[in-house]
């Protein structure tokens, strides 16, 4: 019986050791500080955010214009930063200018997807394909750890048959298996959330040290649309959040990191944009996104990513002709001037922020 007991506490003592390996492993990296809004923006509300904090400082010193309903005007074509960049690019490929498409075109670009794939490397963001591998590992230890339960209970039954007085088994191993079971919930708990502990801090301590400034795009950043100072701004901009354009921009052969899902009810198609961090560690490989396989993270709700998925130009996209299972058998990549393939597939999965 010493025997059983003994293997009861390593077996658990394994289990507890593989998870927090695991735990650490998903949210390792550097650390450190939050750079600059766009990364307090990604961290907060993640490519959606992002886009909101370029077209609010734009807007705001009348770079641009927003005015109902929601048609986009270049005033004075002039950029800071790559972000403020990538819309003004995108904004010159719009056919008529429109809001919507355009923060959805945004979100998409590689100036963002990177902004993700930098937090990520450092650890401040976990990489969904690395969060969903530890749930799965927490998952299936605690069911088992649960089910040894049962175990330990008939082994019991039998002692008292025998007429063994000592403590019962289940109390002996009792221990090993809410330990099991403990960690279990713990790690997943964790691995749930896309921020992790060091770029909660991060993001933190990012908004303590600005918060005296009031700029449009840093209270966006940090806070989100409620915070614009200018209600007409503020509102066609949470218009378009909630809005789903019917189709991005065109591209041409130029696309972006990013994922859409099948076409819902109606014909119309539901483009909840994604984050497509590189599965090595999150990095995008030069922001082509063409590595041997990717893993999505819903900045919306919804599916994305079943069927033949396609990427592209200076970033991935990830579409699917109807469906929303997160699957795929291959995936091709192209841009104007060469081409990769890869057969290993894609992981998707909403995000939370």
């Amino acid at each position: 019986m010493t025997t059983s007991v003994v293997l009861f506490y390593v077996i658990g003592a394994a289990a507890v050791a593989l998870m927090i390996a695991l735990s650490r492993r998903a949210r390792g990296g550097s650390g450190g500080a939050v750079h600059d809004r766009y990364e307090a923006a990604f961290l907060n509300g993640g490519p959606a955010r992002v886009a909101d904090t370029a077209l609010a400082s734009l807007a705001a010193d009348g770079r641009i214009a927003i005015g109902g309903p929601g048609i986009v005007q270049v005033l004075r074509p002039t950029a800071h930063d790559p972000v403020e960049r990538a819309v003004l690019q995108e904004l010159a490929a719009a056919p008529h200018g429109a809001l919507a498409p355009l923060r959805y075109a945004v979100m998409r670009h590689p100036a963002v997807q990177e902004t993700g794939d930098a937090l990520a490397a450092r650890g401040l963001i976990v990489v969904p394909g690395r969060r969903r591998a530890v749930i799965r590992w927490c998952i299936g230890l605690g069911v088992a750890a649960v089910a040894m339960a049962p175990v330990a209970l008939v082994i019991t039954v039998g002692q008292f048959m025998r007429g063994e007085t000592p403590v019962p088994f289940i109390m002996k191993v009792l221990p090993a298996i809410v330990g099991v079971v403990i960690t279990a919930v713990v790690c997943a708990s964790s691995a749930a959330s896309r921020v992790s502990p060091a770029g909660r801090e991060a993001v933190g301590a990012f908004g303590r040290g600005h918060a005296h400034l009031a700029d449009p795009g840093t209270l966006v950043a940090l806070y989100g649309l409620r915070a614009l100072p200018d209600p007409a701004l503020r509102e066609e901009l949470a218009t378009a959040a909630r809005s789903r354009p019917a189709a991005p921009y065109p591209r041409g052969s130029r696309r972006h990191h990013s994922a859409s899902s099948g076409s819902a009810s109606g014909g119309s198609e539901l483009l909840p944009v994604m984050w497509c961090a590189a599965a090595a560690g999150g990095e995008s490989g030069g922001g082509g996104g063409c590595g041997s396989g990717s893993s999505c993270s819903g900045g919306a709700g919804g599916s994305a990513c079943s069927g033949g998925s396609s990427c592209s130009g200076g970033g991935s996209s990830c579409s699917s002709g109807g469906g929303s299972s997160c699957s795929s058998s291959s995936s091709s990549c192209s841009s104007s001037s060469s081409s990769c393939s890869s057969s290993s597939g894609s992981s998707c999965s909403s995000s939370s922020s």
